[in-house]
């Protein structure tokens, strides 16, 4: 669940960034059609170059969609639909952006303040303004014809399912190349495109390679296993790659690895095992239980993780990059930088922007303020959390005693008005929204108005600081020298904790169903659908990170897994970020997918080994 998180919440004034638009593009056709079934077998449908003289989808046009996806002869639960006239072939085909990036390999970079998107593939570049992305279920979904038109690419929709295949290209040779300091890189030269998937520390490249070649991967640190999905690469130190790229006219694969050069080539690893520290905790400070229930006529598959905070040395934390709001992580990434034992997913996110969409509070400091008075849990600790809705009441006070209202603090969340920017975002801040104008305030003094030129470049934030930014034709009123006074206080007791996440909708509270949606800023369409859940709760002894798979289906929906909560005995439940971004990893293992694959994450929640108890209090903003 990624962009289309921002599509559940009430549109603000101005929200240019989670514009979902259900105009059909002009992409032109597609050579592949649906395949009746056999006999006579008809030829495979092959992604081509749009032809000009072909007209636009016409009143003659269909439409064909489903909830599968076979990858390289890969399943996994995602929505698609494919456009086109009855008798000639398909114009449009719609996936997921997490699809993309995540199992074709395409990289995106976000297009500013315009709310854009720019994809890239193997040297193929497209522009999707946010007028051209649109809801599939859950996810944001982009019409990925012009970028892989002309690459071979077989797409057959059969009924609810969609094959896409590539033919593997022959893998050419293996070698390094320059990299940044504190790098290493090594390319891959291809015979053609081919299909990428990223699993939890390693890379799938459906290509054809010869032994030889292996080896000389081995020597530049990346182990290599072909089978019939492709060659399969995982670092030898066992750290994920900084950064993967595709490149055209030759192409080519780049993956860039962390340190400095490989070590001396060794037997190649089996899978990590489970963490020793967590194998000696189960049974006894962490229960896991993994059963099977029905609601609502669906068959429920549940992940359940127990303690008892005040009687364990597990400490549950927010997990997050470390370096600022903006980017993704997988979740075993964010559970190793923290060092957790179990983790989950968190909070919801734009997936275009890369950016947060609701609270994260760490040791006092608010790295993301709440939004849209939606759930939210706070916790010391040791103890079991808070559950409530929570707002930020924020506001700025000038010498007259005139007062403005704050809209949101350090947030992807863009609304008109004024918001505040810490340092807490990250080393600097750059406009999310058009025109933007805003001041910086520092030691309660402003000392610099900046324009749109100056935001849209970046701004640096010093510890301290607060950027005041004004949106949607709102001009900050306030002149260099201008003392103010900031205040800001939470709407409830969940907002005072020194940790806090928040997700949405608040399920269960005191053990009575709490299920408002509409309260909290969410549509019905995201009410009504059934998707895998990740939810926090509480019996009132025991802390419980769960997640909700359906056996048969999507999953449950948000009445449904309220009513399967309360059924387990829980009396407190909040409901985090779901779709393909739930997650469990236990012991380093990623047990829980989502939709069958790894996707990107923002934040997670996690249970730490407890460091040794300080006197220091944490930071504050």
């Amino acid at each position: 669940m990624a962009l289309a998180k921002a599509a559940m919440a009430r549109r603000p004034a101005i929200a240019s960034w989670t514009l979902i638009s259900t105009v059909l593009l002009m992409a032109g056709p597609l050579l592949a059609r649906p395949l009746p079934p056999p006999p006579p077998p008809l030829p495979e449908p092959v992604l081509a170059p749009p032809r000009a003289s072909e007209p636009g989808p016409g009143p003659a046009a269909i439409e064909l969609s489903g909830g599968q996806l076979a990858i390289q002869g890969r399943s996994q639960r995602a929505r698609w639909r494919w456009i086109g006239d009855p008798d000639a072939p398909p114009r449009q085909l719609w996936l997921p952006l997490e699809v993309l990036q995540g199992q074709l390999g395409v990289s995106s970079r976000s297009l500013g303040a315009s709310g854009g998107l720019e994809l890239e593939w193997f040297g193929r570049r497209q522009l999707v303004p946010p007028e051209d992305q649109r809801a599939l279920g859950d996810e944001v979904a982009l019409d990925a014809a012009p970028l892989l038109a002309g690459s071979g690419l077989v797409a057959i929709p059969r009924g609810d399912l969609l094959e896409l295949r590539l033919p593997p290209p022959l893998l050419l040779g293996v070698r390094p190349s320059a990299a940044p300091p504190g790098q290493r890189r090594v390319v891959l030269d291809l015979s053609g495109p081919a299909l990428l998937s990223r699993e939890e520390g390693s890379l799938v490249v459906a290509l054809q390679s010869r032994p030889e070649q292996r080896a000389g991967l081995e020597n530049l640190g990346l182990r290599g296993r072909q089978s019939v999905a492709g060659l399969k690469l995982a670092s030898r130190s066992g750290e994920a790659p900084t950064r993967i790229l595709t490149l055209g006219d030759p192409h080519r694969v780049v993956i860039d690895l962390p340190g400095g050069p490989a070590g001396p080539v060794g037997e190649a690893a089996g899978p990590a095992p489970l963490d020793p520290r967590l194998q000696a905790r189960l049974g006894q400070q962490i229960l896991w239980d993994r059963i099977v229930r029905e609601v609502g006529g669906r068959k429920v598959r549940i992940n359940a993780v127990r303690i008892d905070p005040t009687s364990t040395d597990l400490e549950l934390r927010p997990l997050s990059r470390g370096d600022g709001m903006e980017g993704l992580s997988s979740l075993a990434g964010l559970a190793r930088r923290q060092d957790a034992l179990v983790a989950i997913n968190g909070g919801f996110f734009n997936r275009i922007r890369r950016l947060p969409l609701g609270a994260l509070r760490d040791r006092g400091a608010w790295l993301s303020g709440p939004i849209l008075n939606r759930g939210a849990i706070g916790w010391e600790r040791g103890r079991l959390p808070r559950f409530g809705r929570l707002q930020l009441q924020e506001s700025v006070r000038d010498r007259h005693g005139n007062r403005w209202s704050l809209m949101v603090l350090n947030s992807g969340y863009v609304q008109r008005g004024i918001s505040r920017y810490t340092a807490d975002w990250g080393p600097a801040y750059r406009s999310l929204s058009d025109g933007e104008n805003a001041v910086l305030l520092r030691q309660g003094v402003v000392r610099a108005r900046y324009g749109p030129e100056a935001l849209a470049a970046g701004i640096p934030l010093a510890p301290g600081d607060a950027l005041l930014v004004g949106r949607g034709g709102f001009a900050v009123p306030w002149e260099e020298g201008d003392p103010l006074v900031l205040e800001s206080r939470p709407s409830s007791p969940v907002g005072e904790a020194p940790f806090v996440v928040g997700g949405g909708p608040l399920l269960l509270a005191a053990g009575q169903p709490a299920l408002d949606g509409a309260a909290e800023g969410f549509g019905p369409a995201f009410l009504n659908q059934g998707a895998p859940r990740t939810v926090i709760g509480s019996d009132g002894r025991q802390l419980w990170l769960i997640t909700l798979e359906g056996v048969d289906d999507e999953g449950p929906t948000l009445a449904e897994s309220t009513l399967l909560l309360r059924q387990l005995g829980l009396r407190d439940a909040l409901n985090l970020d779901g779709g393909s971004s739930t997650g469990l990893v236990m012991g380093g293992r990623h047990t829980v997918k989502g939709r069958g694959v790894v996707s990107a994450v923002h934040n997670g929640l996690g249970l730490v080994p407890s460091a040794p108890r300080s006197s220091g209090g944490g930071a504050g903003s």
